[in-house]
């Protein structure tokens, strides 16, 4: 394994394509349904969609918020609409469509009254936007009662845009997840390649592995000692996978260790919640207004 000194580069040629697709469709759109995921609120939004979508009406949802820190779910909410977003917790497998079609209705209401003395009762038509899976299509499935748009426990399964019909007066638009060609904090792109919304074959998943071990055996070091058996949290680089390995007893024949099968088991674990709720940022590191935690 080599020294983590290269830059993450991540931007697809079709994403160009993407956001031209997207700029043309908001001419059109009623409501921006905007997701992010809420275990990196902050980075896994996309600071080009703030200024294409800055005059429209807008709903945030923290999706995989069960996947999240549930403090940290609350100070997160709590961020979001100081800065004067209207920002929900949501888990798209789960979702209760009632209750989103009514929050969708209410962000909607005026349009849709004034539409209403005039005679007409309209349609209201919502883009739901966000970087790769973050779990659009996942919540478009569900709101439509079942799966009408394409899903995948990875990003770029959505290719096109694709128009779904909620209920008479409501229409959904699926877009594909849009990235942003450069981003200078190689922190918040490596924590996105953690959560799966960068493809991991633009990346070396061996020192993008042991990178997210180091940040869990600070952030949570019992819980990683706990479902890797390790004995020693404190190790750094190659001594670290390997006592992983060890711990979980990955090794191939004469005792080499398994470091595909470590690189692929320690993602999709940490991806799956199965070493807890966790939050890889804090509002604290991005605003600097007192934040007041709920009684």
């Amino acid at each position: 394994m080599s020294e983590q000194n290269k830059k993450i580069n991540w931007y697809p040629g079709h994403m160009a394509k993407t956001k031209r697709q997207l700029q043309d469709q908001i001419k059109r759109i009623d409501l921006i349904i905007e997701i992010c995921d809420a275990r990196l609120p902050f980075s896994s939004r996309n600071p080009e969609l703030s200024s294409m979508i800055s005059r429209k009406r807008h709903l945030l949802f923290l999706n995989k918020s069960d996947l999240a820190d549930p403090g940290m779910n609350n100070l997160w909410v709590q961020y979001f609409r100081r800065q004067g977003t209207e920002a929900h917790l949501t888990n798209a497998t789960k979702i209760k469509g009632k209750e989103t079609i009514g929050l969708i209705e209410k962000a909607t209401k005026e349009i849709v009254d004034k539409a209403l003395e005039k005679g007409v009762r309209k349609t209201v038509r919502a883009m739901i936007v966000g970087i790769p899976n973050v779990g659009k299509s996942t919540l478009i499935n569900r709101l439509y009662g079942r799966s009408v748009a394409q899903i995948g426990d990875r990003p770029g399964v959505t290719k096109s845009n694709q128009w779904v019909k909620v209920s008479p007066y409501l229409e959904l638009l699926d877009t594909p997840g849009l990235l942003w060609p450069r981003l200078d904090n190689q922190i918040s792109a490596r924590r996105l390649c953690y959560i799966g919304s960068i493809k991991d074959d633009v990346v070396d998943t061996a020192e993008l592995t042991v990178q997210l071990l180091e940040d869990l055996c600070a952030m949570i070091p019992d819980a990683v000692a706990e479902r890797f058996h390790l004995e020693d949290t404190c190790l750094k680089g190659p001594e670290l996978i390997d006592a992983v390995c060890t711990g979980r007893g990955w090794l191939l024949k004469g005792g080499r260790y398994d470091y595909d099968r470590c690189c692929s088991v320690v993602l999709d674990e940490f991806r799956a919640g199965k070493l807890g709720r966790i939050t890889l940022e804090k509002p604290a590191e991005f605003d600097t207004e007192e934040v007041k935690t709920d009684d």
